[in-house]
């Protein structure tokens, strides 16, 4: 009895040990099996992937094609074996004398006997015929047979290989979809950096780093402009609370007093009206352009010269315009406020004596506009920063003279006027005048041979 016990005991420790070990028949083997199961057997019907569909159309392709090789072989073995064999053509031939009849000897007086030899000929060629025809039907019977199972084998095994091929063919894409869905907008900075043959897959992988890091750029542009914009939007409205505050908190408020802190109140508020107004015109520039007109260039830079003559004499620079030929396409209202930004700049930060020069030509298809001014020297690493917005070459140099332009003494003119290019699809450059100043180069796309006038 307590042998027996001692059995079952052990038997019992056994087994619970053996559901606790990880296997197939444990709780981690049927997770597995379960997951093979609905891997292999799917409700419905399988997902039309392109793998399945590249699969499906190389086994078809070769089973159309290994069809049509049969087809021309069975028909040339067809036509080879239908024509009569030289035995057949041999044994029907019988030659004189010898389908001599065995018998009596010929009577000299009555001549020889008459040899019945044509049916004997006819039973023999009949007899060949059948026999040829026979191996002629198996011959091919046992062709069109094994032609069939080795069509069935050889497209099994295309389905198989296209299966392979198609999966190796398409894993880039695989890497790209599972990239694209770990990608967000606090991780733009990943790439995929395909490797591998110089193909359409790995351009199509080359094409979306360089997406993602355009994407990046414009993210990264957008959170310094806003924290930009809210920083130069605070100043103002901190400046008129303090002026508010300040009149409030005189005991003995004067009419001269409030006047005067009514006054720096509302300029503050058309420094706020013109950082807005600016950011408008940032924003529709970065917004693009939905119709392009055909427009004269040259009229347009000689109205901006014209119009800035006053502040350019005041400040003592000379304005030497070269009006050329140039219709562009794009937008005007657009494209006059990039030539106001241009000529606000150059004036602006310039020396006394100094000058601006205002060039339009046409220049390889492209109606091209440059502005050089002199002034002060422009490092070479600050050509690029100063095209961003809410950048000054030098934030704390005082603004010389009366203001033209909203977005002047904001940081926001040069920006604005790389926003307008990029909505042309005009090429800006920027670069530095060796004895000081900034020469800016705008080509926008030319409208010779556009049937709408230049405006």
């Amino acid at each position: 009895m307590p042998e027996q016990l001692h059995g079952t005991a052990d038997g019992t420790a056994r087994d619970t040990a053996r559901s606790q070990v990880p296997g197939p028949r444990g709780p981690r083997g049927l997770r597995v099996l379960s997951a093979l199961r609905d891997r292999v057997v799917r409700p419905g019907p399988p997902r039309r992937t392109v793998r399945l569909r590249l699969t499906a159309l190389y086994g078809g392709l070769f089973l159309v094609s290994g069809a049509a090789l049969l087809a021309v072989t069975y028909g040339l073995v067809v036509g080879a074996v239908d024509r009569p064999p030289t035995v057949v053509r041999h044994a029907v031939t019988v030659p004189p004398g010898a389908g001599a009849y065995p018998g009596p000897a010929p009577d000299p007086r009555t001549g020889p006997a008459p040899v019945p030899t044509a049916p004997l000929d006819d039973s023999l060629r009949k007899d060949v015929q059948r026999t040829v025809d026979r191996q002629k039907s198996d011959l091919l019977h046992t062709l069109l047979v094994q032609s069939g199972i080795a069509l069935g084998l050889m497209s099994l095994t295309s389905v198989l290989l296209g299966w392979i091929v198609a999966g190796r063919i398409l894993r880039p894409l695989r890497t790209i979809t599972a990239t694209a869905r770990d990608i967000s907008v606090t991780s733009l900075n990943r790439r995929l950096a395909l490797d591998g043959p110089r193909d359409e897959l790995r351009e199509l992988g080359e094409t979306f780093d360089a997406l993602l890091g355009r994407l990046n750029r414009s993210f990264q542009a957008q959170r310094q402009f806003v924290a930009n914009a809210s920083h130069e939007l605070r100043t103002p409205l901190a400046r008129q609370r303090v002026l508010g505050q300040v009149a409030l908190a005189d005991p003995e408020p004067t009419v001269e007093s409030l006047r005067t802190a009514h006054e720096r109140i509302l300029v503050a508020g058309d420094q706020q009206e013109r950082l807005i107004e600016a950011l408008l015109t940032l924003a529709r520039g970065h917004a693009g352009i939905d119709e392009r007109r055909p427009f004269d260039l040259a009229r347009l830079a000689e109205e901006a010269v014209a119009g800035h003559g006053t502040g350019a004499r005041e400040r003592r620079v000379a304005l030497r315009p070269s009006a050329g030929e140039a219709v562009a396409s794009g937008h005007r209202a657009l494209a006059e406020r990039l030539v106001a930004n241009l000529l606000d700049n150059a004036i602006r930060y310039n020396v006394p004596g100094g000058h601006v020069e205002v060039t339009t030509a046409t220049t390889a298809g492209r109606a091209v506009l440059t502005v050089a001014n002199t002034g002060p020297i422009v490092p070479e690493d600050a050509v690029e920063r100063i095209l961003l917005p809410f950048q000054r070459l030098d934030p704390a140099r005082p603004a010389r003279g009366p203001r033209t332009n909203p977005s002047q003494g904001l940081g926001l003119g040069l920006s604005i006027v790389a926003a307008i290019a990029t909505a042309h699809d005009a090429p800006l450059t920027a670069a530095a005048r060796p004895g000081g100043g900034l020469v800016v180069t705008v080509a926008f796309p030319s409208a010779v041979g556009q049937a709408t006038q230049p405006s």
